[in-house]
């Protein structure tokens, strides 16, 4: 009984110990996080009485759902183009190893030393009607060149290029972990290099893919400062749309209510994610 006690007690002071370390991150949580999102569902309802009205309107307006639509729609094209460029990247740095892939690593690392803003407003100077790009088409016969700034391609192509070093990350952090003898056995037992690729590399590197991509369609569903520099305000997403309820109209109730279906949405992707997959395994 003595020894019983004893280490019940022991398990208690653990417990204890472990809510102690815990509390000061459950604090931070609960006043950064938990606060602004409640103040976020309250307004949603009770702008300026309790009413279900912003939430009626979101999905019986076409606007909105118009809206929603071409939100998933970018993101699904942000998100294919960014794993086609990632893959070979991830592959290449993988197979090649050495100073090639340190080199490639370095420079994947350091676009996270830039911000998003930043970067948005360097592709404003590329694509602006005085950029570079436009005077290369204009030297190579192109007159007069395309407008690029402020149109579906112009946000498109910010967008995969912010959002390519997590898919590459996401993807290396996979294929680094295949042995690569079983495509040589592969190829040993007579298939062509391309059919072991297709049949070994590429099943094995599917959680770095479906990593990946979740990963960037969860980031990008919520973007917002490059969509409303760079993009044409014909094509809204979502998080601009919020912007522009409560900076221009001031319809907290609105913006509230679309947050938290933006919220919900993104909540969905990543529950069929761990259900499927495992939240786990996001990072290989």
């Amino acid at each position: 009984m003595t020894q019983g006690t004893g280490i019940m007690m022991q398990q208690r002071a653990g417990r204890r110990t472990t809510w102690l370390l815990l509390l000061p991150v459950l604090v931070f949580l609960a006043v950064f996080f938990l606060v602004p999102l409640g103040q976020v569902l309250y307004f949603s309802v009770m702008d300026p009485t309790f009413t279900l009205h912003h939430y009626l309107a979101f999905f019986t307006d076409d606007f909105y759902w118009r809206v929603l639509f071409g939100t998933f729609r970018t993101t699904a094209i942000v998100t294919a183009f960014s794993l086609l460029l990632s893959y070979p990247l991830s592959y290449a740095i993988v197979r090649l190893g050495g100073g090639f892939a340190t080199a490639m690593l370095l420079i994947v690392a350091m676009s996270f030393w830039t911000s998003f803003l930043v970067r948005t407003f360097a592709w404003m100077v590329i694509l602006g009607n005085n950029g570079p790009l436009r005077a290369i088409l204009a030297t190579m016969g192109w007159t007069p060149p395309p407008e690029l700034l402020f149109t579906r391609f112009s946000s498109t192509l910010a967008m995969v290029h912010l959002l390519v070093p997590f898919m590459v990350l996401a993807l290396y952090s996979v294929m680094k972990k295949i042995d690569y003898t079983l495509v040589r056995a592969a190829i040993s037992l007579g298939a062509t290099p391309f059919e072991a690729f297709r049949r070994v590399f590429l099943p094995l590197s599917a959680p770095g893919i479906v990593n990946g991509c979740t990963l960037v369609f969860i980031m990008c569903l919520g973007f917002y400062v490059t969509p409303v520099l760079l993009g044409s305000p014909r094509e809204q997403m979502i998080a601009g749309l919020i912007g522009t309820q409560i900076e221009e109209f001031l319809e907290f109730g609105e913006a509230s209510a679309t947050a938290v279906i933006l919220l919900c949405v993104t909540m969905t992707v990543f529950a069929i994610y761990n259900r499927f997959v495992g939240l786990d395994k996001l990072w290989g």
